[in-house]
């Protein structure tokens, strides 16, 4: 990784920090983990199955919004600003800012996410007094949260690299909400008969699998995650990260900046 790279996301992670938009969210997640707490002792023997379930899915759907909120305005915000053409008109290449303004907010997002965790494993820790060998499958899905938010970064980024800001927010929301009933669509499309199976199976395997990505209930109930299906989700959340951010560079580079 050349110092050019290096050096826009590392401004790209200073740029995302300095949002108030962002502490704001981070500060909600935190608030609706430690309300987690409330709830958990409203419910009988569940308090910890509500903790996890509550905190988690917190975590992920504001991780979700910081990434979008921020990953659609990458590419617009420097050119409203009128900024790109400075940065551009010395020796870095559009593929390197594109690669670098991704690397910065996908560093975003996983700092956050360390900030947001803090809160679920404090409202684990003030429930029970201590951690049990069962709450380290709590990473393994926070380690799926972050590979939902590379996706989601990713696709952001590649929205915004031809698209309005609103616009790309619409089309990233909506994979997202597609994509975590990936597995619905491809029994569907079992079920479907003629073209229609096709199509269905089609945009099925086309949209990103968030439902794989979902172990929240699993690790809630305390049910070990198979090793096989982490490696799966690493290199499937890899690949369709790199097949992404490879399209908003060849997109990137073709278009007309003036």
């Amino acid at each position: 990784m050349n110092a050019r790279v290096i050096h826009i996301a590392s401004n790209t992670f200073r740029e995302a920090v300095r949002d108030r938009v962002l502490y704001n969210l981070i500060a909600f997640a935190l608030l609706l983990s430690g309300a987690a707490i409330l709830v958990g002792q409203i419910s009988i023997e569940i308090e910890k199955l509500v903790v996890i379930n509550l905190g988690l899915t917190a975590v992920s759907l504001f991780g979700v919004v910081i990434a979008i909120f921020i990953g659609i305005g990458l590419v617009s915000k420097e050119i409203d600003r009128r900024t790109l053409y400075t940065v551009l008109s010395r020796p870095v290449r559009r593929w390197e800012f594109i690669v670098g303004k991704f690397l910065g907010l996908a560093g975003t997002l996983v700092v956050n996410t360390f900030f947001m965790a803090m809160g679920v494993f404090g409202a684990l820790l003030y429930l029970a007094h201590h951690f049990h060998k069962a709450d380290a499958w709590v990473l393994v899905a926070l380690y799926f949260i972050i590979l939902q938010f590379l996706i989601i970064c990713a696709l952001a980024l590649l929205f915004s690299s031809f698209s309005s800001p609103l616009l790309s927010a619409v089309f990233a929301f909506a994979l997202f909400v597609i994509g975590s009933f990936a597995e619905d669509l491809r029994g569907f499309a079992t079920m479907a008969q003629g073209g229609s199976r096709w199509l269905a199976t089609g945009a099925a395997y086309l949209v990103p699998n968030f439902s794989a990505l979902n172990v929240i209930s699993s690790v809630a109930h305390e049910q070990p995650i198979p090793g096989h299906l982490i490696l799966y989700n690493t290199l499937y959340a890899a690949l369709y990260t790199a097949m992404a951010v490879c399209g908003a560079v060849l997109i990137f580079e073709h278009r007309n900046l003036k």
